[in-house]
Order: C-alpha cells, then sequence, then structure tokens
C-alpha cells in the first residue's frame, strides 16, 4: 500500500497499476474552495453540534431523569461510541457506493434519532438514542475527510482542514449558548427539536447541492476482505497508527473539558446556564484562532513542525492547569485561562495530523478517514464519564487533560518522529479537482 503522495502534479494523470486514473484539473478558484468547505463544515458541525448544544442542561436532565451526573455524562459517551463505530462502516462504504448517498442517509438517520428523544422515558433510552446520533453524524464526520482528500492534498488539504474548522469551530461557541437560550423557553429535550430540524436542513440542501466526488472508476468493491485487507495496510503503517493516536489523545483532552465543564463551571463556580454557555463560547473562540493561524503557519513552517509544537505546547498548558487545581485559588479563571491555551495548541494540531495521515493512503481515503474518526471518539467516548468518576471539579478535569496531552506528546516523539517526515513541495501543495 502507498505511503506517499500519490496525485500527479500536471493536469494529466498518470497511469495507476490498480486501475485507470481520473483525469485532473487544476486547482479550483477560491469561491469554490469556500463552498467546499462551507458545505463540508455545515455537515460535519451537526456533530459539535450535537455533542456542545445540551451541555448546559446536564445537571437539568439528570433531575428530570432521576438520575446521576455520571450517567448523564454517560449519553454524551453514547454518542461519542456512535460516532466511532459509524465511522468504521461508513468510512470503507463510501469508498465503495460513493460519498454522496451515505452521507445524506447518516444526516436523515439523526434527524428521526432526535426526533425519538422528545419521547425518551430514562436516562437508559436516552443514551441509546445518543448512539444512534451518533451513528448519523458519523456520516458527516468522516465523508467530509474523504472528500477533501478526494478533492486535495499535501498542505492544500491541511489548509482546506484548517477552513472547515473554522465552520466547526463556530458551532462549539455558539452551541452552549444557544441552548442555554433555548432552555429559556423550553425543557432539555427542546434542544433536540432544534437538532432535527437542523439535520433535516442538510438533507434538503445536500439533495440538491451535493455532487459526487469519488468517480466509479476509483471505487473499490465493498466486502469484508477488502475492509479488512484496507485495515490491515493501514495498521501496518507506523507512523499512520501514531498521528490517529495523537490526533485521538488530543480530542481526549479536549472531551474531558467538554464533559466536566458544566459541572466545574455550574457547581463549582456558580455560573448559570447562559453564563456557562458564553464561558464555554469564550474558550472555543481560542481553538478556531489557531485553526484559522495554521495556514498562516504552514507558509513558513512545515506540517510536522507545526504539529510537534502545538503538542508540547499543549502538555505544557495541561501541567499549569494541573497545578492551578491543586493550588485551589477558588478563582475561575485559574481553570479557564489555562484550558484556553490547551484549546488554542489543539486547534494548531487538529488539522495537521489529519492532513499528515491522510496524505499516505489516498487510495483508501474513506477507510484511512475512518479510522482516524474512529479512534479519535472512541478515546472520548472513554474519557467523556472519567471526569464525573474523580469527581466533576476542576482537579479531575485537569488531570484527564494533562494526561491525554503528555501521552499524546510521548506518541507523537517515539512513533510518528515528525521531524523526519517529508513535507509536500511546493508543486505538490497544489489543490487537485476530480474532473466529472
Amino acid at each position: 500500500m502507498t505511503t506517499t503522495h500519490d496525485r500527479p502534479t500536471t493536469a494529466t494523470a498518470t497511469a495507476d497499476p490498480a486501475g485507470p486514473a481520473p483525469a485532473v484539473g487544476p486547482a479550483p478558484a477560491p469561491p469554490g474552495m469556500a463552498r467546499t468547505a462551507l458545505t463540508l463544515g455545515a455537515f460535519v458541525a451537526l456533530g459539535p453540534l450535537t455533542i456542545d448544544m445540551y451541555l448546559p442542561a446536564l445537571p437539568t436532565v439528570a433531575d428530570d431523569l432521576m438520575t446521576t451526573s455520571s450517567a448523564v455524562q454517560l449519553t454524551l459517551t453514547g454518542t461519542l461510541v456512535g460516532m466511532g463505530l459509524g465511522q468504521i462502516v461508513i468510512g470503507p462504504l463510501s469508498d465503495a457506493v460513493g460519498r454522496r448517498n451515505p452521507l445524506l442517509l447518516g444526516t436523515a438517520l439523526h434527524v428521526v434519532a432526535s426526533l425519538l428523544v422528545l419521547v425518551a422515558p430514562n436516562v437508559a433510552v436516552l443514551g441509546a438514542l445518543r448512539v444512534l446520533q451518533g451513528v448519523g453524524v458519523a456520516a458527516g464526520m468522516v465523508i467530509a475527510m474523504a472528500v477533501i482528500r478526494d478533492l486535495y492534498d499535501g498542505r492544500a488539504a491541511a489548509t482546506m482542514i484548517s477552513r472547515i474548522m473554522l465552520v466547526i469551530g463556530a458551532f462549539p461557541v455558539l452551541a452552549p449558548t444557544l441552548g442555554g437560550e433555548v432552555l429559556r423557553f423550553t425543557t432539555w429535550r427542546g434542544v433536540f427539536v432544534i437538532l432535527a430540524a437542523f439535520g433535516l436542513l442538510l438533507v434538503v440542501v445536500g439533495w440538491f447541492v451535493l455532487r459526487e466526488t469519488l468517480p466509479v472508476e476509483r471505487r473499490v468493491p465493498v466486502g469484508v476482505r477488502s475492509t479488512l485487507r484496507s485495515y490491515r495496510g493501514l495498521f501496518g503503517d507506523r507512523v499512520f497508527v501514531g498521528l490517529v493516536l495523537v490526533g485521538g489523545l488530543v480530542i481526549a483532552g479536549l472531551f474531558s473539558y467538554v464533559s466536566g465543564a458544566a459541572f466545574v463551571y455550574q457547581d463549582e463556580f456558580g455560573l448559570d446556564e447562559q453564563e456557562f454557555g458564553l464561558l464555554f463560547g469564550a474558550g472555543a473562540i481560542w481553538l478556531i484562532v489557531a485553526t484559522q493561524l495554521n495556514p498562516v503557519f504552514l507558509k513558513r513552517w512545515a506540517t510536522g513542525q507545526i504539529l510537534l509544537a502545538s503538542t508540547v505546547g499543549g502538555a505544557v498548558a495541561g501541567v499549569a492547569l494541573v497545578v492551578l487545581a491543586v493550588l485551589d485559588t477558588g478563582s475561575i479563571w485559574a481553570v479557564a485561562l489555562p484550558m484556553w491555551v490547551v484549546l488554542f495548541f489543539a486547534g494548531l494540531g487538529l488539522p495537521n495530523a489529519p492532513a499528515l495521515a491522510l496524505s499516505r493512503h489516498g487510495e483508501a481515503a474513506g477507510t484511512a478517514a475512518a479510522l482516524l474518526g474512529a479512534v479519535q471518539f472512541v478515546v472520548g467516548a472513554a474519557v467523556a464519564p472519567m471526569v464525573g468518576v474523580l469527581g466533576n471539579d476542576a482537579l479531575a478535569m485537569g488531570v484527564i487533560v494533562v494526561v491525554a496531552m503528555v501521552l499524546s506528546l510521548v506518541v507523537l516523539v517515539t512513533m510518528v518522529r515528525p521531524w523526519q517526515l517529508p513535507d509536500p513541495s511546493d508543486d505538490e501543495d497544489a489543490a487537485f479537482v476530480v474532473a466529472h
């Protein structure tokens, strides 16, 4: 299985021993890239919305369903498990049948699951429906990455991922605040009505706007053997596996914050639902800023260099968070400020790890993107309830954050060794579009 860039650098594709290669054309004009980023970002954003929009209501959900905070946090875990497992199936499926139909069907499943939450009688049913929601939004998460790999390569892919994260990042900023405002007028179940409406809008828009990016001649046979063969090839690439683990551990640090922040800020520091939404959104701004600085940094530094620097910075900020939590200053800023620094460095690392990983396996972009996403969300699912188990306080959240960030640095240094990775040349930086 090839582990280098597989796109030609001219307007005419060269012969591919695995089969006829599709023709490629010149890079799209900026408006085209913007449209692509906006469309894909809207589908991907359904995931962060599904995760974050009901965060201000977690304490209320626990009271309403007469359960514990840890049990309610497990509904977040259910969403992440669904995202991870859904990607494992949907990714290879999209390599076989194309990108468009799995994306629309997955989003439709999310709409149905969101509406069923309205009649969920207990936390167990809610958790099961959250798993289905996760499977539905997994289509957007994995297929967006596969489409980027269909169309772009090298630094252009990292830049495109950064642009999509601008769209994605707006929703974590808005979601808790929007959820808090929705709770002024309705119960926590009303949040899921909004999610269903947004998902339905995406299905309608996608039906009329989306085009297929994977030509028939580039599709792979669907089946257990071919899927296992693809995954075996991916697991045989040490650098790819390391990059997947780095991304997963960074996501684990973020989800420890996502799952614990509502309880830390509301129960420990006394914020109400609206104040929590504003503070949580303010932190997400730093993640957005970093993702948008990433294309600027890519003009000066190699992708691997930025990934290494961001991982070191995130680990240091995580240590500072734990130290301040142990000192127990009683100030909310002793938690918020170091966490914002973690978010900033995570925003620098998150576009570059998948860009480097996907560039190594363009012939199986859907499967590679599936493995990337699955590991990230399965690790996130395992971490989400741990903050509650450890006490749902600032120290518990900080410990999980620092462990995740330090482990990501260890994996990066021992398995990936980014200083040894070739960076795409200026010729390879060009964006390529499949001709239809």
